[in-house]
Order: C-alpha cells, then sequence, then structure tokens
C-alpha cells in the first residue's frame, strides 16, 4: 500500500486548515504522544527565544534615550565620542558611561548583563567563581562596597557561574545552545537534501547507475571525518561555514540508503509505468509520484539526523578542532568541565544542558515516528 498518498498522482481532498485527512490523522498521531509532543513544544520555545539572545544576555542596553536620541546599541556600535567619551567602541558597563546616560536619559538594559564574551574583572571570588547564589554576603562584601552596597544582592548576579576567563555561562549556555541548533538544522537540513537527490536517482534509474553509486558511498563513507578536520585545522581556523561545509562532504550520505530502497520499491508500480506510458518526464514522475513516498521515511530520520548533527559539533569542540576559540559553545564548556575539576558548575551545566537538548529531540522523533507510521495512520 502506498501510505503516502491515498491514490497514485491524485490529491487527497483539503479540509479546514489546509490538511488533508491523512495528515490530520497524523498530527493526531503525533500530538498523542504527549511526551513526543511536549518535548517538541519545549525544545522549538527554547530554540526561539535563543534566537533573541542578544535581548536577554547582553553588556549592552536594549534601548536608550541619551540627550532626547533614541539609540539601539543592542544592535549599533556607538563610538564613546557620543556619550564624551573618546574610544572608537563604548563600553557600556564602565561606571562612567553608565552614569552619563543615567543623568542624560535612561536606558532598558537585558535581564542577564553580560554577553559570552563579558568579562568581568569584579568577581568575588578568583575565576572560574561559584554561582553568585552559593557565595555568602562575606564573600561579596568587597565588590559589593565598591559598587556603594554590602551584600551579594548588590552586586551583578552569575546564575550558573562563571568560567575560566571570567565569562558568565549562562550568557555562554544561551548563545552556544543557539550556535548548536543553527549548526544542526542547517546541516541536517541540506545533508538530507542531497541524500534524498542522491538516493532518487539510484534507486529510479538501478543498473550501472545505481551500482556506481554504491561503490562511490562505500568508498567515501570510508574517509575518516575527524581526521580530515584535523588535517585542515593545520592549514586554516575552522569556523562555522568551515565545519558546517566539511560537514556536508560526508553527512549527505545517511539517508542516502533509506531513498533508494523506496524508489526500488515503487519505480516498477502500476502507476509508475502508467505515468511513462502518459509521457511523463522521470523528473516528473520522481517529484510528484515517488518523492511523497520517500519523505515520509525521511521525515521520520530528521529529528536523529539533527541530534547527530548536534552532537557531532559539541564533540569537535570538546576536542578543540570546532569553533574558533572564544566562540559560545557548549562543547568547550564541557572541556572547561574537564580542566576544572573544582569548578563542577562547569561539567555539569554543560551536562545538563546537552542531554536535555539531545533527549528533547530524540523524543520528539518517537513522535514524529509514531505519527507516521502506516500501522497507526490507517488503523
Amino acid at each position: 500500500m502506498n501510505d503516502a498518498v491515498p491514490m497514485p498522482g491524485a490529491q487527497a481532498p483539503l479540509v479546514r486548515g489546509g490538511l488533508s485527512p491523512l495528515n490530520r490523522r497524523r498530527l493526531a498521531n503525533f500530538q498523542a504522544n504527549r511526551l513526543g509532543y511536549w518535548s517538541f513544544v519545549v525544545f522549538t520555545a527554547l530554540f526561539v527565544l535563543s534566537l533573541f539572545a542578544e535581548l536577554i544576555a547582553n553588556d549592552r542596553p536594549i534601548f536608550a534615550s541619551y540627550k532626547g536620541e533614541w539609540l539601539v546599541p543592542v544592535l549599533v556600535d556607538y563610538p564613546e565620542e557620543k556619550f564624551g567619551g573618546f574610544l572608537a567602541v563604548t563600553d557600556y558597563r564602565s561606571p562612567e558611561i553608565r552614569k552619563e546616560i543615567a543623568e542624560n536619559g535612561w536606558a532598558i538594559w537585558p535581564p542577564i548583563p553580560y554577553s559570552y564574551g563579558t568579562i568581568n574583572e569584579n568577581l568575588p571570588t578568583p575565576s572560574p567563581s561559584p554561582p553568585t547564589w552559593m557565595l555568602t554576603d562575606e564573600q561579596c562584601k568587597p565588590v559589593a562596597e565598591r559598587l556603594g552596597g554590602k551584600t551579594c544582592a548588590d552586586i551583578p548576579w552569575h546564575w550558573l557561574g562563571t568560567d575560566n576567563t571570567t565569562r558568565d555561562v549562562l550568557a555562554r549556555v544561551i548563545y552556544g545552545f543557539r550556535i548548536s541548533v543553527l549548526f544542526g538544522l542547517i546541516l541536517a537540513a541540506v545533508s538530507s537534501a542531497i541524500g534524498v537527490l542522491a538516493g532518487a536517482v539510484q534507486g529510479y534509474f538501478g543498473g550501472w547507475v545505481d551500482l556506481a553509486f554504491q561503490r562511490f558511498i562505500e568508498v567515501w563513507g570510508g574517509i575518516p571525518t575527524l581526521y580530515l578536520i584535523i588535517i585542515i585545522s593545520a592549514f586554516i581556523a575552522p569556523g562555522f561555514f568551515v565545519l558546517l561545509g566539511i560537514m556536508l562532504l560526508f553527512s549527505w550520505v545517511a539517508l542516502v540508503s533509506v531513498v533508494r530502497a523506496e524508489f526500488l520499491r515503487a519505480r516498477n508500480f502500476e502507476y509508475v509505468r502508467a505515468a511513462r506510458a502518459l509521457g511523463l518526464s522521470n523528473a516528473r514522475i520522481m517529484r510528484v509520484h515517488l518523492l511523497p513516498n520517500a519523505m515520509v521515511a525521511t521525515l521520520t530520520f530528521m529529528p536523529f539526523i539533527l541530534n547527530g548533527s548536534i552532537t557531532t559539533l559539541t564533540s569537535l569542540d570538546f576536542l578543540g578542532f570546532g569553533l574558533p576559540p572564544g566562540s559560545p559553545s557548549l562543547g568547550e564548556l564541557l572541556a572547561q568541565g574537564k580542566d576544572n575539576l573544582t569548578a563542577p558548575w562547569l561539567g555539569l551545566t554543560g551536562f545538563v544542558v546537552i542531554a536535555a537538548m539531545l533527549s528533547l529531540l530524540v523524543f520528539a522523533g518517537e513522535a514524529v515516528r509514531d505519527a507516521f507510521d502506516p500501522r497507526k495512520t490507517f488503523a
């Protein structure tokens, strides 16, 4: 039975909301898996929030009014001369700049007054400093007195502590989560598109085309990706797009065998032979009549491919072959936890965030698999 479309070449009737009865049943199956459904909702909400990381964790004001002029420091680099200074870039954490803005206007600050790279030189304890809520007022007193206070409540808090270079861990987690998910989404989407195309060509044409592709994939898939990244790192500094390009060279093979099997199975169906007899081109037959069937398996695997893509970036950052030094990275946070065993908040934070993120994706993937399961869809 063709479980992707009700009839070969026919469009399923649409209902309110633009969903066919088949897709409505799939959506109902997805929502029936409560753990997977709510995991998807939580993961999506966290990702959307991370897209606005600059408005959540930043050492610059979101908006400011200075001498009657509206400013957006979170988006624009204003020179310090605008506030009476002489530097090319304004340090909004400077007491003089804060006083100048307060006396001549106002500013709206993010809830977390640190960006992922903000260096805090006024820590109550040596770096890496524990979370502020773990400190006593006696430990906070020297810094609090410099800021005109007496207790820990009078100093800016580091809710998850700082790393070994005095940077706020919570801010780095927020930015690192965003980079990890964006990297995984782009890698999973592009590699899946390439893998679907390659598998479709293999399965549809078969014969020597299939045989040649299979031999090529066997050789190509045997190349050690990690060694290649290490070699490239010796010549150029690996960045976001460099790593993405290298991983794309090899990650596309994951879906080829699944799509190939679907096309091999369906290419000799009666409706495909009828489409050929009517003179439809191979490209149209593949796109309109065969691809919807293959997309069921593709969509089922997508959450797990995304999971693997995020794990790959985290592993490379942990080993030191990932994003450039200083970039917000969950893998780099784990590496700091390994190197600073006396600062358990580093390793624990990295572990909890990564474990929670990957668990949410796995649960969501199981819900997607239930949604496209023919036994449940046509029950």
